[in-house]
């Protein structure tokens, strides 16, 4: 059976629980980054001791089987909803699921070579450099931004349509609301954090990036060669 021929329901139970997995340690994951708040070093301390949990190949192999399955069932739910009309917090669901699966799959492969090819620990110096350099900030900032925003959205979005039930006088549609403009709060919170202030940190050298023109060279040289 093709993915094409997969069940409806069977495609919506793939994306549900995959998504339910990856949710998990996404929260997780940016309760870290907020420890950063503490400093660098709480936040690598933090790290450490998650890492005790996530940080072996049985869960990892979950992780990215969990990333393989949200894609996959992502797209494959767009393609039977893109020709519905679609408004509000179900377009704002489509196109935040777009992003996340654009930035899972990017995200993955870059902390992946860099531990593989470039035989890094994919710490906190290593997520921020894109963050503290420029011109690589011009495209991190809003690729880090789009991300958690697109995180909170995504949940919003789903909550909207769970939800039954108003909490302190809010009905559903505007606990969404809540949702994402504390998901654009924590957005800038962690960008605040990350760029020490928006002032730039300086990172280790073996996480520095290198200049654009640096890189042009040498790919001159190696050319010429």
């Amino acid at each position: 059976m093709t993915g094409s021929q997969l069940p409806k329901g069977y495609i919506r139970a793939m994306h549900y629980y995959s998504g339910l997995t990856l949710a998990t340690f996404v929260a997780f994951h940016l309760f870290n980054h907020l420890m950063a708040l503490g400093g660098l070093n709480r936040h690598i301390e933090v790290m450490h001791s998650f890492r005790i949990v996530y940080r072996n190949p049985v869960a990892e192999s979950l992780l990215l089987l969990a990333v393989a399955v949200q894609v996959f069932s992502g797209l494959r739910l767009y393609a039977r909803l893109k020709k519905n009309p679609m408004y509000g917090f179900a377009k704002l669901q489509i196109w935040s699921g777009l992003y996340l699966s654009f930035f899972f799959l990017f995200h993955v492969s870059a902390v992946l070579y860099g531990r593989t090819a470039q035989h890094l620990d994919t710490n906190i110096y290593y997520g921020i450099a894109g963050l503290n350099a420029f011109p690589y900030l011009l495209f991190f900032v809003p690729y880090y931004a789009l991300a958690i925003m697109a995180f909170f959205a995504h949940i919003a979005a789903v909550h909207v349509q769970k939800m039954q039930r108003t909490i302190f006088g809010m009905p559903p549609r505007k606990q969404s609301v809540l949702i994402i403009i504390i998901g654009i709060a924590f957005t800038l919170t962690i960008l605040y954090t990350f760029t020490n202030g928006f002032k730039g940190y300086t990172l280790p050298k073996a996480y520095k990036l290198k200049p654009i023109s640096v890189i042009r060279l040498s790919h001159v040289k190696n050319t010429a060669l």
